[in-house]
């Protein structure tokens, strides 16, 4: 396993650290890991997704951003925006100006959807696959990216988690590049109020629906 580590100076010239690890060398494929403000990239969703792109020798690009750091403490959630956007856009920049990377797969999960539904505008992605973890469908530029996405997509989000909305999810739902999959009764962080073990249960759940999505690519 190779691991390299780098940062850029983001909005606001914060620092913002990314890692991208390596299984082989010379892998022509990059799935990039965009977290959510307090779901990073070594909470259970990504370290298990981050596990299946580097069994098939697809390189992870992990992307440490920090928005619940006490530097942002006064940004508006307008500001957020405009930081995560512009910060992942650097850092996606930085990351690929080394490699020759031709197959990307995006991840996102809540914020991170934010700045998903930008990068997917981009000449580069044109043909990138993108994983909905969570997404924020709430916020207009998130579902609208969503319901006009033409990416081979995967959402999955709870019923009990406060940004599904049913409505968007359901045009969203009518989008036929997406499968998607909603489950009753877990919360924003895909897990159950009171209920460890079946929380697990769906998190192997979701792992095996990315993966079996995944065989389809």
């Amino acid at each position: 396993m190779q691991i390299r580590t780098n940062s850029i100076q983001g909005y606001k010239e914060k620092t913002i650290p990314f890692t991208i690890l390596s299984k082989d060398e010379g892998s022509r494929s990059l799935a990039i890991m965009l977290p959510g403000a307090g779901y990073s990239v070594q909470a259970p969703l990504f370290h298990y997704a981050t596990g299946l792109f580097l069994n098939r020798s697809i390189d992870v690009l992990q992307v440490n951003y920090q928005y619940n750091d006490a530097f942002y403490e006064s940004f508006t959630m307008d500001e957020i925006t405009k930081a995560i956007i512009h910060d992942v856009r650097e850092v996606i920049d930085q990351a690929i100006s080394t490699d020759d990377y031709d197959t990307f797969y995006l991840v996102g999960k809540s914020l991170g959807t934010i700045a998903m539904s930008s990068e997917l505008k981009r000449d580069v992605f044109h043909s990138a696959n993108a994983i909905w973890l969570t997404p924020l469908l709430q916020r207009k530029d998130v579902s609208d990216a969503m319901v006009s996405c033409g990416h081979k997509s995967i959402c999955i989000i709870g019923d009990a988690d406060p940004c599904y909305k049913e409505d968007r999810f359901k045009e969203v739902n009518e989008n036929p590049v997406f499968t998607t999959r909603l489950i009753s009764d877990v919360d924003h962080a895909l897990q159950y109020k009171d209920d460890v073990l079946g929380s697990i249960e769906v998190l192997k759940d979701v792992i095996a629906s990315i993966e079996q999505w995944g065989d389809g690519i």
